[in-house]
């Protein structure tokens, strides 16, 4: 898996970083016009334009690569490395001026993410971690913090909102059994715990670019990233996720969510 990883791939997503982070700085704390998609999740001009102009970089570099992007959805489906785009990663801190959204840029191979990147244009902090590639904060490698009891971990879920039925109950055993719970971050909490901040992240109702890109950066900081079944994340998962830096934590949270 390490020769997939390039140093012309790691300037490339770098590169988009660049761009996507320029885009936004010129919208943010501007009055835009906010839509709502068909799922009532609010969407921007700043959202369009940062992903149509990542899609036309991706194009022009690698014309037979698969993009999997929010906003325009899939290209190239069958295609053995895919890029999987979110272009700002908590809208909702976006178009209320807080600056703990994300851009979110992954390489997928044959459906399984082996590159990352979350870029934070505002605070100016990029990680970035990948198959070979220890996990990195503006160039600086950073790791997840230990905690071997569930009972001592500080937990981030961005919304108990988007645990639906019995999500919601599994949810609650974990929640109930951490030393505090703390919401809202979006992607910045997993960032966070690839930096040794937070413990868990538990969440649900994701889609692949929600979490593609963080797979990467919290196992290349040392962590655990898996579905609520303990199995690998892919393009295939089923959008619910957990994330912990250490592994007994990991263990006793997926039995709490599995009880």
């Amino acid at each position: 898996m390490k020769t997939l990883i390039n140093a012309q791939l790691f300037d490339f997503i770098n590169q988009m970083a660049t761009v996507s982070g320029t885009i936004i700085k010129s919208y943010f704390r501007t009055h835009l016009t906010v839509d709502d998609k068909p799922d009532t999740s609010p969407v921007t001009l700043a959202d369009r334009a940062v992903e149509q102009a990542l899609r036309e970089m991706i194009e022009k570099a690698y014309p037979n690569d698969g993009i999997y992007g929010e906003e325009f959805g899939v290209k190239n489906r069958e295609a053995a490395f895919t890029w999987v785009i979110d272009p700002i990663d908590g809208t909702k801190s976006f178009i209320t001026g807080k600056p703990l959204f994300g851009t979110l840029i992954a390489l997928a191979y044959e459906g399984k993410p082996i590159l990352g990147l979350l870029d934070q244009p505002i605070l100016r902090e990029r990680w970035i971690g990948g198959a070979g590639l220890p996990t990195t904060l503006n160039g600086h490698p950073v790791h997840v913090r230990a905690c071997a009891d569930v009972k001592k971990a500080a937990l981030y879920a961005t919304t108990p909102a988007m645990f639906e039925g019995e999500d919601f109950t599994s949810f609650g055993r974990v929640r109930e059994s951490v030393k505090m719970t703390v919401y809202g971050g979006d992607c910045y909490a997993y960032a966070l715990l690839a930096t040794g901040f937070v413990d868990l992240v538990v969440e649900s109702s994701l889609k692949p670019y929600d979490y593609c890109a963080l797979a990467p950066i919290v196992e290349n900081a040392g962590g655990v990233m898996t579905d609520w079944q303990g199995q690998a994340l892919s393009l295939e998962s089923d959008g619910r996720v957990i994330a912990a830096g250490d592994e007994y934590t990991h263990k006793q949270a997926l039995a709490l969510l599995q009880a």
